[in-house]
């Protein structure tokens, strides 16, 4: 979301601003930390998928892991500067880097950037999220847009009335967010299924035995039939989320 908007939306940006040398300090270090995935967004409409690496407020410094090698991070570079967006549980963080660089090293490479004078804390919109009862065994199946003769059945970690995450396995070539993907097939238990497209969002870690990445997708393109039956559905898991914790 551009800053624009973010200011129209919330009355100005000072309601989502970090200014403070402590505060973006310590959010940069949770996005280290946590190994956190985020994406530099060139101004030309490129996207590299990345995790930051080592902050130094006292060099004026970032460095991210890069794959030296890939085209993304070749078209971020020529633009020289990126909007960096993160998520830390269900808030967005946002900041600009500028004076990209590829430094190339014996065995690895990263890219550098400047450091942030101000970083950007949106929280996400709300909706109602059910997680799938593990017995429905949902899935999203879809082609691989990069790859159109690949075919994917993904499983559903959890769904709302306006999108659903998924989890990408790790042997699975990376879907780049901001995608649209059309005719995608949710198949949520024996009965009910229908079809809608998703955009990508965000990916991020997950920090479990699951071996992959969260996709965050939003529905798009769901007809009134199918958005009364994911309502029913999800109204329907959560009486049954109710009655197990009841009993």
């Amino acid at each position: 979301m551009p800053l624009e908007a973010i200011a129209a939306a919330g009355g100005g940006l000072d309601t989502f601003r970090l200014a403070t040398p402590a505060e973006i300090a310590a959010t940069l270090r949770r996005l280290q930390d946590g190994n956190v995935l985020v994406n530099l967004n060139g101004p030309h409409g490129s996207v590299y998928t990345t995790s930051l690496w080592t902050s130094d407020a006292g060099r004026d410094t970032l460095a991210f892991a890069a794959d030296a090698g890939d085209p993304q991070l070749q078209a971020v570079l020529e633009g020289g500067e990126a909007v960096v967006v993160a998520y830390l549980d269900k808030v967005r963080i946002q900041f600009d880097v500028g004076h990209l660089v590829l430094v190339r090293g014996a065995r690895s490479c990263a890219l550098t950037g400047s450091y942030p004078r101000e970083l950007f804390r949106v929280q996400r919109r709300e909706s109602f999220r059910v997680r799938p009862l593990l017995r429905d065994a949902p899935l999203a199946r879809l082609q691989h847009p990069m790859i159109p003769d690949m075919a994917l059945a993904l499983r559903i970690l959890d769904l709302s009335a306006g999108g659903c995450a998924l989890l990408l396995p790790q042997d699975v070539p990376m879907l780049e967010p901001g995608i649209l993907v059309n005719r995608v097939q949710l198949e949520l238990d024996a009965t009910t299924r229908f079809e809608c497209g998703l955009r990508l969002h965000h990916v991020t870690s997950i920090h479990t035995e699951a071996s992959g990445v969260r996709l965050g997708c939003e529905i798009v393109r769901l007809g009134q039939d199918a958005e009364r039956t994911l309502q029913r559905y999800i109204d329907r898991t959560q009486k049954h989320r109710r009655a197990l914790r009841l009993e």
